[in-house]
This record gives structure tokens, C-alpha cells and sequence, in this order.
């Protein structure tokens, strides 16, 4: 224990997750070109994509609080153990299915069986001193920040260079390093299992919905998720719109996608260290202020260039949002609760992204693209307003919220 080093964990863990991120980044966003000339999908290409995606989430969500259930019974790390592997196991399956019904199985056990990147974060809110833990967390969302600006790159090279398929081994191949590097060095030296407890997941449910602040918590995860996901379609979509030529509209998407990810890596650390000086829930309303006035002006920027510097400056301010809502949620449960906490955190996450290209797929084709931009960060400036008025503040304690979390 007297060599326990929370900063080399907090390493460690970062690049652990990078990696799990990474291979999502370099394979995923090619799945429609692996559907249509691998897997020989002609017709109604759109909706196979569609479901791909949404199954995983779906099915994530489902069984994040059950994961969540065995990790405060077992530990964090045996968690990670679990999930990388299995996940390795996912992507090879990728690699050698031969139909969309094998894809779609493929992806739902990936959904059931995921879970890495959430352990990760439970066990750096929970080995983290207080007083580090919000810059701790905010280091820790750059993992996938920055391999959001590699992995697309790297992966449109490598699909280019050797095909689609192949990406998804390359993948297998960075979850399994990734889950040799929790096994041979990620320590938690705070769980003690002979203490610890299994809950049922309905008891859980409870035990969360008991706490007030954690279920606003909960539910500015899924608004903010959702809101950054009805987007994140029709992105390209714009580009194009804006001047840029059909054949070049993917590579200036990408860069533009990336500066949001540059802007992670610059102010989440930032963010979160401020959170810890001055109070999670004021860093909150200051990353979702910024961010719904980020896109809201969107609607008046009709250049790429203009676009792509205010998405920079959305990114900056965005950054804010998540480092905070975890520290925030570590912060207000107990230890011995964490990992449920965090889990049912990943569930509201994962019906974000379920929902949120599928609102923003049905909204484009009602309304002009700037006017989706502008409804959302309207949403996200009402939801900031709101966590400002007494009923709904996320900053009103709580010691026995706390206490019923245990």
C-alpha cells in the first residue's frame, strides 16, 4: 500500500483506455464501408448501419448496472480484466463474421460484455486522493479525446492499405494489449473484498433513485449525450453543404471533428483541477453554458473555416461537462456504492448515444441542419438554467444522499 502511487495509476489506466478507445476510433467509423463490401449489403445500406450501432448501445445499457453490481462486489480491476478481453474477443469476431445477422450478434455481445473505459473511471475516482480526483478525472477523459483525433486518421489509412476488415484485428489486437496492461500494472489497493457486498441490481436501482442529486446527474448525462450524438451524423453532411467538394467533405469533417478533441486535450486537465477549487456543479454550468452558445451560433457561420474555429471553441468550453458530472457522481456516493453509481451512469450515456442519431437523423429531414444545431444548444443552455434553480440543483446536499448511496 505504501507504494501505491495514485499519478502512475492514473498512467497506466490512461493509456489502458486510450488503447480501447483507439480501436474503437480506427474501425467503428468505417463500419457502413465493411457492411456494403464486405459483408455485401446493396440495399437499405443506411438502416443496417442504423441497427449495427444502435444494438450495442441498447444492449450496453441494459447491463451496465449488473456489471457495475459485481465490480463493487469484486473489484474495479477484475472488471477491466473482464471486459478487455471479452472485447478483444468482440473485435476478432468482427474480423471473421460473413453476414449482417453475424454482425448484429457480434455487436450485442460486445454490448452485454463491454465495460473497460467505465471501470477505469470508477477506479480513478475511487484511488484518487479528494483533493486530486477532479483533475485525475479530467486527465482521464483525454485518453479518448485523443484517440478520437488519432484513431479515425489511423484508421483510414489502415482501410484504405489493407481493407475494413482487417481494421477490426488491429482492434482485437489494442483491446488485448490494453488488457495486459491492467493485468500486469493497474493496482487498486483501496477494494477489500472481504467487506464488500452484492446487491441486487433492483436494490440498486433504489439505492440511486434515492439520491436526488445523482439522478439529476443521470439525466444531464443523457440530455448532453443525446445532444452531442444527434450532431455527430450529420456533421459531415454539413461540411459538405458549407462549399466543400463531395470527394474531400470526409477529410474536412474529420479535421474539424478532431479539433473538438484537440480542445479536450487542452482544457479537460484544466477544468478539472478548477473543479476541485471551486465547486463541480459552477464548472458544469460554465461547460454546458459555453457549449449551447457554442452551438447555437453555429447557425451564423457559414464557412468552413469559421465552423471548424467555433467547434474549437465549443470543445473548450464542452470539455468542462464530463470530467465534472463523474467527479461530481464520485463525490457524492459512497466507495463501496461507486461502481454501480458509475455504471448506471453508463447506462443513461449509452441511451444518449442510442437515441441521439436517431432524433438527429428524423430532425434533418424536417428542418435545416444550422436549426438542429441551434435547437441543442438551446437544450443545453436550458439545462444549464435549470440546474440553476433550487428543485433542480445538483449542489444541494446531501450527506444522507451520500450516506443511502453506501
Amino acid at each position: 500500500m505504501a507504494s501505491f502511487s495514485w499519478k502512475r495509476n492514473l498512467v497506466v489506466l490512461w493509456i489502458g483506455t486510450f488503447l480501447v478507445s483507439m480501436a474503437y476510433s480506427v474501425s467503428i467509423p468505417f463500419m457502413s464501408i465493411f457492411l456494403e463490401t464486405d459483408i455485401g449489403i446493396k440495399s437499405h445500406l443506411e438502416a443496417w448501419t442504423g441497427v449495427v450501432f444502435a444494438v450495442t448501445f441498447l444492449s450496453g445499457a441494459l447491463i451496465a448496472p449488473f456489471w457495475g453490481s459485481l465490480a463493487d462486489k469484486y473489484g474495479r480491476k477484475p472488471m477491466m480484466l473482464r471486459a478487455g478481453i471479452c472485447l478483444a474477443f468482440c473485435y476478432f469476431l468482427y474480423f471473421i463474421v460473413d453476414s449482417p445477422y453475424e454482425l448484429i450478434g457480434a455487436r450485442i455481445l460486445e454490448g452485454l460484455l463491454a465495460g473497460y473505459i467505465p471501470s477505469a473511471v470508477a477506479l480513478v475516482a475511487t484511488n484518487t486522493p479528494e483533493k486530486h480526483m477532479g483533475y485525475a478525472l479530467g486527465v482521464i477523459s483525454t485518453s479518448s479525446a485523443a484517440a478520437s483525433i488519432i484513431g479515425p486518421l489511423v484508421g483510414g489509412v489502415v482501410s484504405h492499405m489493407i481493407g475494413p476488415r482487417d481494421t477490426f484485428a488491429l482492434a482485437s489486437g489494442m483491446v488485448f494489449v490494453a488488457f495486459l496492461i491492467c493485468l500486469f500494472w493497474v493496482k487498486e489497493p483501496s477494494f477489500n473484498r472481504s467487506t464488500a457486498k452484492r446487491s441486487s441490481i433492483s436494490q440498486d436501482l433504489k439505492v440511486a433513485a434515492s439520491n436526488r442529486s445523482l439522478m439529476i446527474a443521470f439525466a444531464v448525462v443523457f440530455v448532453v449525450t443525446t445532444s452531442v450524438m444527434v450532431l455527430e451524423p450529420l456533421l459531415t453532411i454539413y461540411v459538405q453543404k458549407l462549399g466543400s467538394d463531395p470527394s474531400s467533405a470526409s477529410l474536412y469533417a474529420g479535421i474539424i471533428f478532431s479539433s473538438v478533441g484537440v480542445a479536450t486535450l487542452i482544457a479537460a486537465p484544466w477544468w478539472g483541477k478548477h473543479g476541485t477549487r471551486i465547486g463541480y456543479e459552477k464548472v458544469l454550468f460554465i461547460g454546458l453554458l459555453g457549449g449551447g452558445i457554442g452551438n447555437v451560433l453555429q447557425v451564423f457561420f457559414h464557412s468552413l473555416v469559421g465552423f471548424g474555429a467555433l467547434r474549437f471553441g465549443y470543445g473548450l468550453f464542452f470539455a468542462a461537462v464530463y470530467p465534472a458530472l463523474n467527479a461530481f457522481i464520485a463525490e457524492r456516493t459512497d466507495p463501496a456504492f461507486r461502481s454501480r453509481a458509475f455504471s448506471l451512469n453508463q447506462s443513461s450515456n449509452q441511451m444518449g448515444l442510442l437515441f441521439g442519431p436517431l432524433i438527429g437523423g428524423f430532425a434533418a429531414t424536417q428542418i435545416p441542419i444550422p436549426i438542429v444545431f441551434a435547437l441543442t444548444g438551446f437544450v443545453l443552455l436550458l439545462v444549464a438554467l435549470l440546474l440553476k434553480v433550487p428543485k433542480f440543483s445538483i449542489s444541494r446536499d446531501t450527506a444522507s444522499e451520500k450516506q443511502a448511496a453506501g
